[in-house]
């Protein structure tokens, strides 16, 4: 079980990032020890190897992303980000869910800090990251369509870990169903599969063959199966990542399976490691399990530090490559380097206002119509700007004329385009709202989607969490008059204005005429 360049230093990493997890949840009394545990193999491998990224600037426009979608296994992130020399101490982690720390139980999103995004609600991280990966490609049509397959600087990967939890929840389906559909080769998820939560065995509530669900969806997906020894094969898995990012035709799904708190001796496989701290008897027998000294309590060696730190000379050498690649993509492409640092900027261009429509005080004009004026008027002046509804286009007037629909090459449908401004979310209003969630967190396009009023019920969760991060996500909703009574209760919105203002910082603009 080896890889060319892994060390025992390598070794011992993990088994530190393991300890400082059991440390962590032990000293404030609370949260969730085993996953990180069980997850910190995985996680060092991914930050050491395959995720390109600089710890030295984490909002590269360059990086790949990595969403941590089981954000209750924040540790396993904030551990890496230590480890990999980030904004991230180890008085940081010693303050672990404390009052006025940086590193809360689920920090949802801090770029300046290389946390993408985590998600507190399952499911929404690893549906955010299908709305990243779709971002990546509409932002490569828009600065840089004609580059072959990986070469432009605009390509990167979109890496996820997610939970049985994640892949339980109904949104997550809602996403991978339209990630396979749209062909994201660039996403990858890791799925931990523990097959533990917090009532125990998962078998309780979840025994169908994910990995065929997955299959069906159109993506690639592969397995990796237990060391001998109860931990994560980390030869299996640097195979099976390799040869996800390769893949060039679907988004993948490798299917890891882990054991919880390994290897706690008596709490390892248990629903009590999920979310209770282990107890200090159990952590230092894990700790003499992993032939670290019992009676230190976050500890890390001085030589292993340095090493794991190694992963910036990584950065410095990726960084370096891909400037290179950079610099020659602007001095060829003269126009969309202004664009991009425009878009960078996030500055609307001189005279936007002068395309708007303009209606007679008075006109008859549903505002549906007329926002479909608008957002085909702006269109016309905001390349940046795509989206479209959850099978209302029609309905919703949101459909960009002449834009084309996005879809993958190669797709059947009218109009397809690998780059087109138009977006079939299906009927997934929940997906819809995480996806539009992710291609804000992004960063440089502005995307809309688009219901009835009365199911922005089913998008609340990513439409609290555009909130929470901060983000400028565009969620139009229409047909909110009471005229929607005709046809019956289920379509008439009545608490749905006044539930949307009482989420904190969403701004709701309900248009009191076309103008």
């Amino acid at each position: 079980m080896t890889i060319a360049d892994w060390t025992d230093l390598d070794d011992r990493a993990v088994a530190t990032a393991r300890a400082l997890a059991a440390d962590a949840v032990q000293k404030v009394g609370n949260g969730h020890p085993g996953t990180a545990m069980a997850l910190a193999p995985a996680a060092y491998l991914l930050f050491q190897r395959h995720l390109r990224h600089d710890p030295a600037d984490p909002t590269w426009i360059g990086r790949d992303r990595f969403i941590l979608s089981c954000g209750h296994s924040s540790l396993t992130l904030y551990i890496q980000l230590y480890l990999s020399g980030y904004d991230i101490s180890l008085d940081d982690l010693r303050s672990f869910r404390t009052l006025g720390s940086v590193t809360p139980g689920h920090p949802e999103h801090e770029p300046s800090r290389g946390i993408e995004m985590t998600t507190g609600p399952l499911g929404q991280g690893v549906s955010s990251a299908v709305g990243i990966a779709m971002a990546t490609r509409y932002t490569r049509g828009l600065l840089d369509p004609e580059a072959p397959a990986g070469g432009s600087p605009f390509d990167s990967t979109t890496w996820v870990i997610a939970s049985d939890g994640d892949l339980e929840e109904g949104i997550s389906g809602e996403a991978a169903s339209l990630a396979g559909t749209q062909k994201l080769n660039d996403l990858v998820v890791i799925w931990d599969d523990n097959r533990i939560s917090i009532e125990g065995d998962t078998g309780v509530a979840f025994t169908e063959d994910v990995a065929a669900r997955y299959r069906a969806y159109g993506w690639h997906v592969q397995r990796v199966d237990l060391a001998p020894d109860g931990s994560v094969d980390i030869e299996a898995l640097d195979m099976a990542m390799s040869a996800a990012h390769a893949h060039q035709h679907a988004p993948s799904l490798i299917q890891l399976r882990t054991v919880i708190a390994w290897p706690a001796p008596t709490l390892q496989n248990t629903g009590k490691s999920h979310g209770s701290a282990l107890g200090a008897a159990e952590i230092a027998a894990t700790k003499v399990a992993l032939g670290l000294d019992p009676e230190r309590d976050f500890a890390v060696d001085d030589d292993v530090l340095a090493h794991a730190r190694e992963v910036g000379l990584r950065g410095v050498a990726l960084r370096s490559a891909w400037e290179t690649q950079y610099q020659a993509w602007r001095t060829g492409n003269g126009a969309a380097a202004e664009l991009l640092d425009r878009l960078v900027r996030r500055e609307l261009p001189a005279g936007w206002q002068d395309q708007l429509p303009q209606w007679e005080l008075g006109t008859s004009v549903a505002t549906r119509v007329a926002s479909e004026k608008v957002i085909n008027a702006l269109a016309g002046v905001l390349p940046e700007l795509w989206g479209g509804s959850a099978d209302l286009g029609g309905s919703n007037g949101t459909t960009i004329a002449g834009g084309g629909s996005f879809l993958p090459a190669g797709s059947p449908m009218p109009d397809a385009d690998p780059y087109g401004r138009v977006i079939h979310f299906g009927v997934r209003e929940h997906a819809m709202g995480a996806i539009l969630n992710g291609i804000s967190l992004h960063g440089l396009t502005r995307s809309f989607g688009a219901t009835f009023l009365v199911f922005s019920d089913y998008m609340r969760a990513p439409v609290r969490l555009a909130s929470l991060m901060g983000l400028p996500s565009l969620f139009i909703w229409s047909h909110d008059s009471i005229g929607v009574g005709e046809d019956g209760p289920t379509h008439q919105p009545i608490e749905h204005l006044w539930a949307l203002r009482a989420i904190p910082g969403l701004s709701v603009i309900r248009p009191a005429d076309a103008n």
